[in-house]
């Protein structure tokens, strides 16, 4: 099995490595005219710090001693303490809050081991009829800073910070670096731009003193209709997934932070959200070896740091019914024994429905650690969990070498990272390290790669509407909620403007009547052409993945009134590529892979032309369109010819 993975790993790195080598050089000369290409030299500035180490591959001898000095030392509350990370938000705390009074009671009277942090929330309605308000929002990086130097100084021990950040610290926290979805990656191709977004994320990710991202993942998405994996994942073919996954992890880890493989042992091929119900695996032990566990095995070999384990039922493995999460045989036995994978485990979020459901808080942390995990994440209820786990070591249930097990992988995690010897922050450097423009050239040039064209039946792309034409733009949505954070078509609306001199722009969803549907059908004809931004999420607790009929019906019928009056029309599909398959109407269709500024701005380039179309599906999308497909195109020719 190993002999195969190897091969497969060395046959497809070296694929892709010389497919993308002459990319690399592309990335490096773009970002070094970036400054030219805005027209504006870059401000004098002092000399940018250094950035954090790399995330130690071994112990020193001084590392070694405090790790096992502390460890002798802890008391049973401390050493229960160390095997839970709770949860913060990154929005302004006053010292002199009870929320922030409640964080630090977790580390001065549970000893917690660390947090996970998140962006932030802000009440809103709990209405019906127009429930479409978004409660998520992103936190602030400097008052995530300074939160977590307050807390380190409350804290006798250093605490570990993790985040889920796994397209770039900006998704979670404002004005860091958002880089596109993995899938968008999987597209372009090339591991280098992998590792580079991955060192970014670390570097972003130190700066604020978080230590720990989960992430990359590791997951095979080979399901059409999984509903919450789906672009988070490099692709489908497991070879390629792992080369993509090591990039990752060894990007990540030079800029800093621990690598977390997720969501093990594969979460790609389920059709549960785990966040709303318990997923299974069903498949035997060969095809897992095969396609989903491959990845797993390019990240232990690409030595990352830490694995997440998935909320997931896997028969294959542990016949007894329960997820793997609290299963001796895939933790200890599989990722542990046979994967040989040494680092921290973490357990998925335990107030997802699909482990929250089987347990009350205490007794699901004391089945995770049992199976072998070390840390219990975002427990619904810490202090039970440290309760429950306490009563366990005392009652025997659970023995201290057990438990001294867990907390020293995660004493010398602390020690790798260098907080045995410094934890707090310089909040002058946040300004310097997060959100610089060589980050975002990163991010620009993948969205721009990633864009794959997989239809253009009547030569349309790019669009050979006159300036000075009138554009009809549908900004078609799956449903109107929850876009707090990247609200849709907010940046595809002005970059058409810019080319056009007239461009309509309608919103699309399934609460438009079918009077406002009809009306757009009615004026459509008026127009010298029609565009299409489809946003289909596959997101976390919405259990959702399609358009509402009637949206359908109307892209469909527009499709076939532009084909008789030859009036262009083309669909940019933004999230899920798998939505693309139903648009079988549409004349001229480009997917993204992604949401947000820099997937918009790159469609929005395609169709006028201004880069070259060069993406590759990462995912089969049907006949004809398996991975590997895309149509290209060459772009403007280059000035002077």
């Amino acid at each position: 099995m190993r002999r195969i993975l190897t091969a497969l790993l060395t046959l497809s790195a070296l694929v892709l490595v010389d497919a993308g080598a002459g990319q690399t050089a592309r990335v490096q000369a773009a970002q070094a005219q970036a400054p030219a290409r805005r027209g504006a030299p870059r401000a004098a500035v002092a000399p940018l710090p250094p950035p954090p180490p790399a995330f130690a591959a071994a112990l020193d001898r001084e590392a070694m001693r405090w790790v096992e000095t502390t460890l002798k030392s802890l008391t049973d509350d401390q050493l229960v303490g160390q095997l839970i990370m709770g949860r913060l938000d990154s929005t302004y705390l006053s010292a002199d809050s009870a929320a922030f009074e409640e964080l630090a009671a977790l580390v001065r009277d549970i000893h917690i081991g660390g947090f996970c942090a998140f962006g932030g929330v802000e009440p809103v309605p709990a209405v019906m009829l127009n429930g479409t308000y978004g409660a998520t929002i992103l936190g602030q990086p400097l008052e995530l800073a300074a939160i977590l130097n307050r807390l380190q100084a409350l804290s006798p021990l250093p605490l570990v910070v993790a985040g889920d950040f796994e397209h770039g610290v900006g998704m979670r926290i404002n004005g860091a670096t958002r880089f596109p979805r993995a899938m968008a990656f999987g597209a372009a191709g090339d591991p280098a731009l992998v590792r580079e977004a991955a060192r970014v994320t670390g570097v972003e990710s130190r700066a604020l003193g978080v230590h720990v991202n989960f992430a990359p993942v590791a997951d095979v998405n080979n399901n059409p209709r999984n509903p919450v994996i789906n672009i988070r994942s490099f692709g489908e073919d497991p070879a390629r997934v792992g080369v993509m996954v090591g990039a990752a992890v060894e990007g990540l880890q030079s800029g800093g932070v621990v690598a977390t493989l997720k969501h093990f042992p594969g979460h790609g091929d389920t059709a549960v959200d785990t966040h709303l119900g318990l997923a299974t695996v069903s498949h035997d032990r060969e095809r897992l070896e095969r396609v989903e566990l491959v990845p797993f095995q390019a990240g232990v070999a690409a030595g990352a740091g830490a694995a997440m384990v998935a909320h997931v039922e896997l028969p294959a493995i542990d016949p007894q019914p329960g997820p793997a999460t609290f299963s001796r045989m895939v933790v200890r036995g599989l990722l542990r024994h046979e994967l040989d994978f040494g680092g921290v485990i973490y357990t998925d979020g335990m107030q997802m429905e699909a482990v929250n459901a089987l347990a009350e808080p205490g007794e699901a942390a004391v089945r995770a650690i049992e199976a072998g995990l070390d840390v219990v994440l975002d427990s619904p209820d810490p202090r039970a969990a440290h309760a429950a786990l306490k009563a366990a070591l005392q009652s025997g249930r659970l023995t201290r070498a057990h438990l001294e097990g867990s907390a020293g992988r995660l004493l010398a995690h602390k020690a790798r990272l260098g907080l045995h010897k410094a934890r707090a922050v310089d909040l002058d450097a946040v300004m310097t390290h997060v959100g610089t423009r060589a980050a975002a050239d990163i991010a620009r040039i993948t969205a721009e790669r990633a864009v794959t064209l997989l239809r253009d039946e009547r030569t349309q792309v790019p669009l050979p509407t006159p300036r000075a034409g009138k554009v009809l733009y549908l900004s078609v949505l799956d449903y109107p909620s929850n876009w707090r954070i990247a609200a849709p078509s907010r940046t595809v609306i002005p970059e058409l403007r810019k080319r056009w001199g007239a461009v309509t722009a309608v919103e699309l969803s399934d609460r438009t009547s079918a009077e406002e549907l009809e009306l757009v059908r009615a004026m459509a004809g008026s127009y010298d052409a029609v565009v299409a931004g489809v946003f289909v999420r596959a997101s976390s607790g919405s259990g959702r993945l399609d358009l509402a009929t009637g949206v359908v019906r109307l892209l469909q019928d527009l499709s076939g009134a532009a084909a008789r009056r030859n009036q262009p029309m083309v669909a940019a599909f933004f999230g899920s590529p798998y939505a693309a398959v139903a648009a079988t109407a549409l004349p001229a269709v480009l997917v993204t892979y992604d949401f947000g500024d820099y997937a918009e701005a790159a469609a929005v380039r395609a169709i006028a032309g201004e880069i070259p179309i060069q993406g590759r599906l990462p995912v089969a999308l049907g006949d004809g369109l398996g991975v590997g497909f895309g149509l290209t195109r060459p772009g403007p020719a280059p000035s002077g010819r």
